[in-house]
């Protein structure tokens, strides 16, 4: 039997999976079906196993208690968080956190040890999460609206092809406030190694005003943009 002076660690990993729905900045949470925080909302998560890589377990974990294999997804290493109280299992837990965003905000279907899976505005599951996954929501949070500022990961939440306006509720939703059209048409088009025109144009809900550009993103989501879009600018 395998015996040591340092105390033995489980670890975990959990899951923030963001989408924008209906305007509003939406997480992935599900129910918990047992205890610790049984009926308690919560990230989406578990033990990692003895032969898996962080990752592998990550996403098995967002497939078996939400459905969502997330096709394409790309999770982002968030942090680790291992305050000793963050679990109230006799055993010290350390979770590793990652972080995703998609523009296909797919129904959920609940498994494993989740009674429920649901996507919820973020700012109403915000101070009723299980663990301390309301600290890995804010941390998540924080990261995705920073990188808004320098990177084109705002395109991630949409398809392939969108409007500036499409594009302008992303940062509403994610930042929290309100932007001005024309400024943020002025600085996104100043960003000329972000948007490149399809050529085409659609109707504005309602099919009144001036058709709408269309547009794609260029690059990778996750590259600098040479104008960055700051807040303070909005």
């Amino acid at each position: 039997m395998f015996t040591s002076d340092f105390p033995i660690f489980y670890v975990t990993v959990d899951v923030v999976l963001f989408a924008v729905r209906e305007g509003r900045l939406e997480v992935l949470v599900v129910r918990r079906g047992e205890a610790p925080h049984e009926g308690r909302w919560a990230l989406p998560g578990g033990f990692v196993g003895d032969d898996e890589e962080l990752l592998d377990a990550a996403r098995r974990e967002l497939v078996e208690e939400t459905g969502i294999a997330g096709e394409g997804l790309a999770l982002e290493q968030l942090k680790t968080f291992g305050a000793p109280d963050r679990d109230r299992r006799p055993h010290r837990v350390v979770s590793v956190a990652y972080l995703a965003v998609t523009p296909n905000a797919e129904l959920p279907t609940a498994g494993s040890d989740a009674r429920e899976a649901e996507w919820r505005p973020v700012d109403d599951v915000t101070g009723h999460l299980a663990f301390d996954h309301d600290e890995i929501l804010a941390e998540a949070r924080a990261r995705v609206a920073s990188k808004l500022e320098y990177t084109r990961l705002a395109a991630s939440f949409l398809p392939p092809t969108f409007t500036i306006a499409q594009l302008r509720g992303v940062y509403e939703a994610v930042w929290g406030l309100a932007i001005d059209p024309g400024n943020f048409q002025r600085k996104l088009r100043a960003a000329t190694d972000f948007l490149a025109s399809t050529g085409e144009s659609v109707k504005p809900a309602g099919g009144r005003g001036r058709p709408a550009e269309v547009f794609r993103a260029i690059g990778e989501p996750f590259e600098a943009l040479a104008v960055p879009v700051p807040r303070s600018s909005m």
